[in-house]
């Protein structure tokens, strides 16, 4: 029955492929905001029905606009106005959970990954990309946006938190992309001039994305 949330191109892990649904999968889709991405669950998926959920109504209504226009691929997509920490929507009944940058927004994390577990089927998948602390609390982003910096997190506090939730996953299921755009301190700039190589383990990761199952 749908997804939450919204995949950037560039954040679109292998991961994610791994743990595909099966055609004609139902998928429930969280944090709608314009509903851009419709399109890629409905390529990645062949869903028989995606059903976004968004607190901001003035999002519900630019994603209306999104999902007609994603007709051709999909026609079955359902709209509604719910919070994460209480989703309309009964037990056991999606495959794909999909919350695309979504939990630097939310104060009650723990409420709404219990919700993405309660609304999964057994065996259902909940995709998962998140920027963490490192980026959240860059000078830029505290100078353009305002968040709830008391919930950020590390992508292992992120990546605890989801097995903690109820969820299993392996290091296969796990990508830490390092996005020039997510590097305040100098925008991958010294990387570019082959001044610096950050490598994994060595380095505070900005942004975390996992695909994972809900365990029994």
């Amino acid at each position: 029955m749908g997804t939450p949330c919204a995949a950037r191109r560039h954040q679109r892990p292998q991961a994610f492929d791994r743990h595909a649904a099966a055609r004609g999968a139902r998928h429930r889709r969280r944090g709608l905001r314009t509903g851009i991405s419709f399109r890629l669950p409905a390529d990645a998926f062949k869903p028989r029905r995606i059903v976004g959920v968004d607190y901001h109504e003035p999002s519900l209504a630019l994603a209306a606009h999104a999902a007609h226009a994603c007709r051709d691929r999909i026609a079955d997509i359902e709209l509604l106005h719910g919070d994460c920490a209480d989703l309309p929507l009964p037990d056991a009944s999606a495959d794909i959970v999909f919350c695309h940058q979504t939990f630097h927004h939310l104060v009650e994390q723990d409420r709404a990954l219990a919700e993405f577990r309660r609304v999964l089927k057994p065996g259902g998948v909940l995709l998962f990309a998140e920027s963490t602390d490192a980026y959240i609390k860059s000078w830029v982003i505290r100078l353009l946006f305002r968040h709830p910096m008391h919930v950020q997190k590390s992508a292992d506090g992120y990546l605890d938190m989801i097995r903690r939730g109820g969820f299993s996953f392996t290091e296969r299921n796990v990508s830490l992309p390092y996005l020039w755009w997510s590097r305040a301190k100098d925008f991958g700039l010294l990387e570019r001039l082959g001044l610096y190589r950050p490598q994994p383990g060595k380095r505070r990761e900005t942004l975390v994305n996992v695909a994972a199952r809900k365990a029994d």
